[in-house]
Parts: structure tokens; C-alpha cells; sequence
């Protein structure tokens, strides 16, 4: 059986399915783990699939690749590029796009079982391959886990996985320690009193209120945390009102937090609190303002040992000049959920997939051309190789890493 997977890449482009939607592309994956002699389990997290192989006694290790795409409508003019339209959790209408390249994650991770297991005869151990549902929703990982993930697969001694990124395709992003920062989205819902917009003074207007709000939240980066610390505190949606000449009873300010650790994440939440409650009591609105927490993504952690290992397995395999250390990431995963559940250590880096030709641009400047594409942007496309060749290199040199050598 030889796997085509530049034609895989390019089906699962065109065919992106959203958050727990993802059927299609599971029942892909499943059949090709079938196909290759795993155990499958489908269906565990909704739409997760997962397959074992056993191989004799020896250390478990998992491989694991994200399936979900992102509401975008594709604008890279590619042949492959996506139609596709969904319906998200909302029930709205929406373009789908693999805009953050988890069709590379899923082909690569099919090209590495592939692998693998025809060098059965060179390892032993068990391999766990699996296709997580929903990294975009922020809870994939913990879903797989709370039903019952490792009930019907065993905990694994590692996690492994990979993440494209717009840096040159061949180069590898990898760090001990913390690697992602973690996420909180959250609505702040401002209350005050509508009326006609002639008379102000009769009314206590939100819109103000969640103007004042926003710059407000401006300075708790800037002016309640220390030079050494790093966040992003954003403020990426405003709703309020239906009429020019109608002062609206509430408003509503969507947020994203991106912190690097568990102390600066309380401070943030804990100051997005007091403010939004200061300004409601100084706008002299009716009612406190509402917090709801929508995605949480933990901050991803590298075990400092398991990726000194790796590190050393891709510089042998690729070279030094192709290991990077990209420093913290302020983007967020939530396969350290995975790890966490068993009680594994977790090795997660970053796999270029850019075009190759930034090399020379990158070595000299140490900066990549500000109009590369990033993640979640409509024109985001990794080029095919040698992005898929690497991915899947790397996944198998990793696995091979902690898998027993047979004698």
C-alpha cells in the first residue's frame, strides 16, 4: 500500500469541514488506519478517531494531528482551493477554509503511520495515532478525554505532534518549556437604560460605556504588568444597538487573552473584572455587567528531557542549520490536554511551510516578508513539498525516538 498524499493534502483542502463536523475526514483517516492494521475506535469525542498499534512489548506512543477547519472563505486561487460552505455552532451560513493547516497535520499523520508500520520488524512498543475533532473550538482534546479516551486505548508514555507555521518549509520550531501561550475568550455584557437618542440625559448609554471599556482594557498590559511579562489582551468585537437615533439598553464586547503563564493569566482576568464593573458603576448603569467564558485553551508545555531528545533526533536527521527555537508562541493548542490526562510528557513543534526560497531572505535579515500569509488568513497555503515530506519525517523520527529498537 503506497499512500498518495499530495492527492490526500489536496482532497482534504478542498473538502474542510468545521469544529465536530469533521465526519468526512474522519472516516478517511479511519479507513486508512484500517487499511494499514490498527485497531480503530471512532467516534470518541464526537467525531475523534484513533487507532493502536500494537507491537510487542514497549514504551506507548501517541502521534496526534487536529482535523477541524475555520469559518474563512479561501482566496488563494489555488485548484484545490475550497467551496465548501457549513453551518456553525450558531446555525449561520458560513465559508470553510483549512486555514490553519490541519489538512497538512492529517496527511502528514497518515504518512507517518504508513511508515511506521511497515518498519514493524525495526520497533517494538505500541503506536496510537490519533485525529482530534474541534482544536479551533478549544475543547477537542478534553472531549476525547471525557469520553473516555483512555478507557479504550492506553495512556501513552508521550505525546507528539506538530503544527504548520509560515516559516520556510524544511525548518523545524522547537522549545522546552512553554511553547503556546494559553487562550481565554470571553463576552463582557454591558447593561445601561435605553431611549431616544435626543435625550441622552434620560438614558445611561452602553455604547459609551463599552467605549470606555475597551480603551480602558487597553492599559492592563501596558500599565499593570511588568516589563518581563507577556500578554495580548484584545478586544475583537462590539455589538450594541439597532438604530442610529436609539440608545440600546445593553452592549456586548467580545475578548481574546493570550497569557504565558497561570499567575499573569489571574491578574488579566482578574483586572478585565474590575474594570468592566468600574465602568458600569462610574456610567451609573442599572445592573453589574455579565462575564461569560467561552473557549479556554491551557498553555502547551514541552517537557524540558523529551524535547532535548527530539531536538537532538531532528538535528541528526535534518541538520542544525534547520532547528530554530521560535520562542514563546502567543498562538494556543490544546494537545497538552492529551498529555495532561495521562499524566505524559508532551513534545509539540512547529513545522515550516512556507516557500523554501525565504531561506536566504530569513538568514540575512533574520525577519520573513511581512505579506507571508499567516494562520487563519484567507490566502494561508503551505506549499505542498517539501512541507508533507518533512511532516512526515518528523512525526516518524520522533515516534522512533522513544519506541523500542528491536535486537
Amino acid at each position: 500500500m503506497t499512500i498518495d498524499l499530495e492527492e490526500l493534502y489536496k482532497d482534504l483542502h478542498a473538502h474542510p469541514e468545521l469544529s465536530f463536523q469533521e465526519t468526512r475526514t474522519a472516516g478517511i483517516a479511519a479507513g486508512y488506519l484500517e487499511d494499514l492494521g490498527f485497531a480503530v475506535h471512532r467516534n470518541i469525542g464526537k467525531t475523534g478517531v484513533v487507532g493502536v498499534l500494537d507491537n510487542g512489548p514497549g514504551p506507548v506512543v501517541m502521534l496526534r494531528a487536529d482535523m477541524d477547519a475555520l469559518p474563512v472563505k479561501e482566496a488563494t486561487g489555488l485548484e484545490y482551493a475550497s467551496t465548501a460552505m457549513g453551518v456553525d455552532h450558531e446555525g449561520k451560513d458560513m465559508p470553510v477554509m483549512h486555514a490553519c493547516g490541519h489538512d497538512v497535520h492529517v496527511s502528514c499523520l497518515v504518512g507517518a503511520v504508513e511508515v511506521l508500520a511497515a518498519q514493524r520488524d525495526e520497533w517494538q512498543g505500541t503506536l496510537i495515532a490519533l485525529f482530534q475533532p474541534a482544536e479551533e473550538w478549544g475543547g477537542g482534546a478534553e472531549t476525547m478525554v471525557g469520553d473516555g479516551l483512555y478507557d479504550v486505548v492506553p495512556k501513552p508514555d508521550i505525546v507528539l505532534g506538530q503544527h504548520v507555521a509560515p516559516f520556510p518549509a524544511g525548518w523545524f520550531g522547537i522549545r522546552p518549556g512553554v511553547t503556546m501561550a494559553s487562550a481565554d475568550s470571553l463576552n463582557i455584557t454591558l447593561h445601561g437604560r435605553g431611549g431616544h437618542g435626543s435625550r441622552p440625559e434620560t438614558t445611561v448609554d452602553p455604547v459609551l460605556m463599552a467605549a470606555a471599556t475597551t480603551v480602558r482594557l487597553q492599559g492592563i498590559v501596558s500599565r499593570e504588568l511588568a516589563a518581563s511579562d507577556s500578554a495580548v489582551v484584545t478586544v475583537g468585537q462590539i455589538h450594541s444597538g439597532t438604530k442610529n437615533n436609539i440608545i440600546p439598553e445593553t452592549a456586548t464586547l467580545g475578548l481574546s487573552v493570550r497569557t504565558f503563564s497561570d499567575t499573569t493569566r489571574d491578574k488579566i482576568l482578574g483586572s478585565i473584572e474590575r474594570i468592566a464593573k468600574g465602568e458600569s458603576t462610574s456610567s451609573g448603569a442599572p445592573k453589574d455587567p455579565e462575564i461569560q467564558f467561552e473557549e479556554h485553551f491551557p498553555l502547551t508545555v514541552n517537557d524540558s528531557d523529551a524535547t532535548g531528545r527530539v531536538s537532538a533526533a531532528f538535528t541528526a536527521k535534518f541538520g542544525e542549520t534547520q532547528i530554530i527555537d521560535p520562542g514563546p508562541v502567543s498562538g494556543s493548542e490544546d494537545v497538552g490536554a492529551l498529555a495532561k490526562a495521562a499524566g505524559a510528557p508532551l513534545v509539540f513543534w512547529f513545522l515550516g511551510g512556507a516557500e523554501p526560497a525565504l531561506f536566504k531572505e530569513f538568514a540575512t535579515t533574520g525577519r520573513l516578508p511581512e505579506d507571508i500569509p499567516s494562520n487563519h488568513s484567507p490566502y494561508f497555503a503551505p506549499v505542498i513539498q517539501p512541507t508533507l515530506a518533512r511532516g512526515t519525517e518528523a512525526l516518524v523520527t520522533a515516534a522512533r525516538e522513544f519506541l523500542a529498537t528491536r535486537s
